[in-house]
């Protein structure tokens, strides 16, 4: 029996994929049926009819949280003796649990327009799936795109650190902490930040264009990677239509962690992945 082939399995199923997201994205999105569909169809995303002052306040509770947790729980590690990656870990998930907990704290106690409900319903998951499968020949394109002006600039196209990280950890109770951040506890935070809060916000104060650009590319920003920037920002703009497509975040969240769980799994199951 032939040796399993772990790239050719990993290729194999990534065609795959994005075969299937082709036949999607002309079904959903290219096709004469969905353009018609889409001219005359109205969003069920409603309004964000906020005072720019409010939005400011928005913004200010996502940076301090985002800020300030990381910053104690930077100080609490060097008190408990936690140093290189489970302090990296602990400081990451410091950082997005604060700035959730800003998405929170606005909704809570400051919040006078519409909510972020319909949160999801039943058709998320669905849904979530299809704008995952739509956004890997999307991102797939403008990887190839971006790689080729990069390397006729002569810059490199090194892998990201998670995928390092991910590769030379060891510890189970480490990698766990790293699966559930990178699937759960990331999509959930960024998709809430950038999509819920500044796309929604710009979506009806900017031009089309400039509201779907400015959170993809703050959202690629924030990975501080340039050869992934593109990608990440092409994915950003994919789930802002979703968004807006469907009226739930969920969506959104739903497609973000299939995305981060399908880049994990092939880390694991092709280590020689970048």
């Amino acid at each position: 029996m032939p040796a399993f082939n772990q790239a050719f399995f990993v290729n194999a199923v990534g065609v795959g994929l994005v075969i299937a997201g082709l036949v999607l994205l002309w079904r959903v999105v290219l096709s004469p049926a969905a353009r018609a569909a889409a001219r005359t169809r109205s969003s069920p995303l409603p309004a964000w009819e906020v005072l720019p002052s409010d939005f400011m306040i928005f913004l200010w509770l996502v940076f301090c949280g985002g800020w300030l947790l990381p910053v104690l729980s930077s100080l609490m590690c060097g008190s408990f003796g936690i140093v290189d990656r489970a302090k990296m870990l602990v400081v990451n998930f410091a950082s997005d649990g604060g700035m959730v907990l800003g998405v929170w704290a606005y909704q809570r106690f400051f919040a006078r327009g519409s909510s972020l409900r319909p949160f999801a319903d039943s058709t998320t998951l669905r849904d979530g799936a299809v704008t995952f499968l739509i956004s890997l020949p999307v991102v797939v394109g403008a990887a190839y795109a971006w790689g080729g002006l990069l390397t006729l600039c002569g810059l490199p196209l090194d892998p990201q650190d998670a995928v390092d990280l991910f590769k030379k950890t060891s510890s189970p109770t480490q990698l766990t902490a790293m699966v559930v951040f990178a699937t759960v506890v990331a999509p959930l935070t960024e998709e809430l930040v950038f999509r819920a809060g500044i796309f929604r916000y710009a979506r009806t104060r900017l031009p089309r264009w400039a509201a779907l650009l400015l959170p993809a590319c703050l959202f690629a920003a924030l990975h501080h990677h340039l050869p992934s920037f593109a990608q990440l920002a092409a994915l950003g703009i994919v789930f802002s239509l979703a968004y807006e497509r469907t009226g739930r975040i969920g969506t959104a969240i739903v497609a973000h962690a299939l995305f981060n769980a399908c880049n994990v799994a092939r880390i694991f199951i092709d280590p020689g992945a970048t």
